[in-house]
């Protein structure tokens, strides 16, 4: 499909106030879309269905899914050009500077509280967000998702609208879970650093045992769930302006889909360890909503049907398809909320005992500039 017939679909869509998302996979240059018929909220309540699912941080609120079935889907390829790249969208910060310092000093005393907590041996890890909002003078979601298609093509991009929930944006960086058949591939990935030219720096104690944590507890969760586990080495990917340590872990499922996703959500690079003793502390100190801000997102139980040959001297003798079930799920990571006048951005870091408050907040500060490229 034509770029210009795709996109003018989504805007129609849009316009209807009918549900939609778009869509593109990392290190690909095809977009995907998927439109709901109806404003109905679907929910998946133990992901054996098929479609495209939103999850919430919080994981005992329910999982908002565009099925298959009561959807359109469609594709189209998309190339960066500098018409791409223009901004048209005017803002100005929502944050005096009398809210940021307020938000700086809530930020680094809760950051501090928590390095005293996990002194006391209560939790070894726990993830401290904020949020920080921007006013939008005009909103045009379709064109900031073309800006963020071209400015992070190694990342999960995407464009989620449902009119009774809301309109979010991201570019993630994190591979919850990627399942073909019973194959599957999961990440670690924390640590956080920013990009100064050198794509392979040093890395401080703290980041490198913020690493190991988060591997750790994925080789621990899925043993009883996998078999044929294999851990990669650890290696430094780039995410915008930003760099990252990453394991990559893999292997077969012995269990269904639903009982992996329980135990890797929310992971310990967006929540902590013990997950339940950081997940509650996150709840009751925060002092906001993180709704679907580290949740997770993707297709759900999608029939792909690949072709192979297995004897290339008799093409049409041996050629034959394939349909196997995939699913590739997505942490909600570098994410935006939009309303009607503002983008709410969502940002947070890992904090250990060798954490320094004040360089915590500084991390904020640069996962923050990530999404306002995109918006100014």
């Amino acid at each position: 499909m034509q770029s210009s017939d795709f996109f003018e679909s989504t805007q129609n869509h849009f316009d209807d106030a009918l549900p939609f998302v778009l869509y593109s996979k990392p290190n690909t240059s095809v977009v995907k879309g998927v439109f709901q018929e109806n404003d109905i909220v679907y929910t998946s309540e133990n992901l054996t269905e098929s479609g495209f699912v939103f999850s919430p941080f919080d994981s005992d609120k329910q999982t908002v899914l565009i099925p298959v079935e009561q959807s359109d889907s469609l594709e189209t390829s998309f190339s960066v050009t500098e018409d791409n790249l223009e901004a048209e969208d005017k803002l100005k910060s929502n944050e005096s500077e009398t809210d940021l310092n307020n938000a700086k000093t809530f930020h680094i005393d809760l950051v501090s509280k928590a390095i005293k907590i996990i002194e006391e041996n209560t939790f070894k890890k726990v993830i401290i967000s904020r949020k920080e909002e921007v006013v939008l003078l005009e909103n045009n979601p379709i064109q900031l998702f073309k800006r963020l298609l071209s400015q992070y093509k190694t990342a999960f991009v995407y464009c989620w609208y449902h009119p009774k929930i809301g309109l979010w944006l991201g570019a993630t960086p994190e591979t919850l879970l990627s399942v073909t058949g019973n194959r599957f591939t999961t990440m670690a990935l924390a640590g956080t650093q920013e990009y100064k030219g050198d794509a392979n720096p040093k890395w401080e104690a703290k980041e490198t045992e913020e690493q190991q944590l988060v591997t750790n507890f994925l080789v621990e969760s899925l043993e009883a769930s996998v078999s044929n586990l294999n851990v990669a080495k650890v290696e430094t990917i780039k995410a915008g302006n930003l760099l990252h340590l990453k394991t990559r872990v893999s292997g077969l499922l012995t269990s269904n889909l639903k009982a992996v996703v329980t135990v890797l959500h929310p992971t310990p690079a967006v929540c902590g360890l013990p997950k339940a003793t950081a997940k509650e502390f996150i709840l009751n100190n925060e002092n906001y909503n993180r709704e679907f801000y580290t949740g997770y997102l993707g297709e759900l139980n999608i029939k792909e049907k690949t072709t192979r040959n297995t004897n290339r001297r008799n093409v049409e003798n041996n050629a034959y398809s394939a349909v196997k079930t995939v699913s590739n799920l997505f942490v909600n990571l570098r994410c935006m909320q939009l309303t009607d006048v503002k983008a709410i951005i969502y940002v947070g870091g890992g904090i250990t005992k060798d954490s320094i408050s004040e360089n915590e907040w500084q991390e904020t500060v640069n996962k923050t500039q990530t999404m306002k490229k995109v918006l100014f």
